[in-house]
């Protein structure tokens, strides 16, 4: 057990930090996979009836409920085991996030086998969600405090990863189950297990080659700044302050609203482009994999422009020049464009996945270094919420529609609500003040 203790990862002389980048990725591209979950919806929708949904087959919106306890619980296991992560380090971490995970995608084809849906949930839902926690928060704490000279494009390269994952598990699962479907299976079984092997070795490979700096490290070269913006500080603040204090709950507003507006639409994107435009699931795949593509980009892209812009100033593009968009979608669904969807949909993509990106730079910013990666496991507890707000808004909204409506108009009104998300989301944003000087720790042990 000594080699996975945070000892063990104490890089030495010579240690190159640009090393610990592809760890990072290499565990969040592999967890990242649950925003490819959509691709499942379907297949795991018609288990018994194989070509259709059968009597006794599982509604999409039940197979949607797994995606958003995976996500809930990301964030409170993220919340629960913060500090434990810090004391332990990221390699113990990373394994214990692939340990679950990938138990998670065993125990939901399992659950595909015995169409069970509790076993979905337990599976997928709960203790791979939990795996999604430990395996979120880890690299990002590392990699701030291996690049304390750009701690935007630090957190852009520790979450990219993440967002790219349906890039490849997308696709990988839609290809995996068109091999393995006959006419006694969906091939969801079979593509899950597989996964589940494929992924754990990637992991490891991430555990295996991740470091943490020595004690007093900096880059060579840089001095820190003894001046700073009026929202960045040298100070710090402990964890158990840090969520007292009403700028820890403005920025759980902005990151639950920014993150309903979008992780809804990720969800649901599969069935919702096959509703709208009435293309074919392998095309609706790619385009799963391409709003991955989107959502990596936006969180390297917007989180070094953050560096530039600021955190603040970010934030208010994201939400302002989001609301247009979504208000732009209904008007290429009526006119059956779908490039323009295509293109509005991705930019929507990029700063979601900007949003996340930036959190954590924003939280140092206000919060100072000492414990921030464990004040960002509590924070995205507002990730936990926005995973039942989102996808549950759109897969009941959506399903409501079609009662009433053509299934490609089922989900125009559900971007006008988004709307209304995205300015809550800006209201709290620019309500946001530096943290009082009352709150800083003022020795550090």
């Amino acid at each position: 057990m000594s080699f996975l203790s945070r000892d063990a990862t104490i890089a030495g002389p010579g240690f190159s930090r640009w090393l610990v980048p592809p760890a990072a990725i290499a565990v969040h591209m592999c967890i990242g996979q649950v925003y490819g979950f959509s691709v499942f919806k379907k297949p795991l929708a018609k288990v018994l009836g194989i070509t259709a949904p059968g009597a006794g087959d599982w509604t999409e919106a039940d197979v949607g409920v797994a995606y958003s306890i995976a996500l809930a619980l990301l964030g409170l296991s993220a919340a629960v085991f913060g500090k434990w992560v810090e004391r332990s380090g990221p390699r113990k971490t990373m394994v214990a996030s692939m340990i679950c995970f990938c138990t998670g995608l065993v125990l939901a084809a399992l659950s595909v086998k015995f169409h069970q849906l509790w076993l979905l949930y337990a599976g997928y839902g709960i203790i791979g969600g939990i795996g999604l926690g430990l395996g979120y928060i880890a690299p990002v704490s590392t990699l701030m405090k291996w690049f304390p000279d750009r701690p935007g494009m630090a957190t852009g390269m520790a979450i990219m990863g993440f967002g790219g994952g349906a890039l490849i598990g997308g696709p990988l699962a839609e290809e995996l189950m068109a091999r393995f479907t006959s006419p006694t299976s969906v091939g969801a079984m079979e593509a899950l297990l597989i996964m589940a092997g494929l992924y754990a070795v990637m992991m490891l490979f991430g555990a295996l080659i991740v470091r943490v700096p020595p004690e007093g490290w900096k880059p060579e070269g840089w001095v820190p700044k003894t001046q700073t913006a009026k929202l960045v500080t040298n100070a710090n603040v402990a964890v158990d302050t840090a969520w007292k204090t009403p700028q820890f709950w403005l920025l759980w507003i902005v990151l639950c609203m920014n993150v309903s507006a979008g992780i809804g639409i990720l969800g649901q994107a599969s069935p919702m482009i096959q509703d709208m435009f009435k293309v074919t699931p392998a095309a609706a795949a790619g385009y799963v994999g391409l709003l991955s593509l989107c959502n990596l980009g936006g969180r390297f892209f917007w989180s070094s422009m953050s560096d530039i812009i600021g955190r603040k100033g970010i934030y208010c593009i994201y939400f302002i020049l989001g609301a247009g968009l979504y208000l732009s979608v209904p008007w290429t669904q009526g006119r059956g464009s779908v490039t323009m969807f295509v293109i509005a949909t991705g930019l929507i993509l990029t700063m979601y996945g900007g949003g996340f990106a930036t959190i954590p730079a924003y939280l140092r910013d206000l919060f100072g270094s000492y414990q921030v990666g464990a004040i960002h496991g509590r924070l995205i507890t507002a990730w936990s919420m926005a995973a039942i707000i989102g996808p549950q808004l759109v897969d009941r909204l959506s399903v409501a529609n079609k009662k009433t409506m053509p299934p490609e108009q089922a989900y125009n009104s559900i971007f006008y609500l988004m709307i209304g998300l995205l300015t809550v989301g800006l209201i709290a944003n620019l309500l946001v003040r530096p943290v009082d000087a009352k709150h800083h720790v003022k020795t550090i042990a």
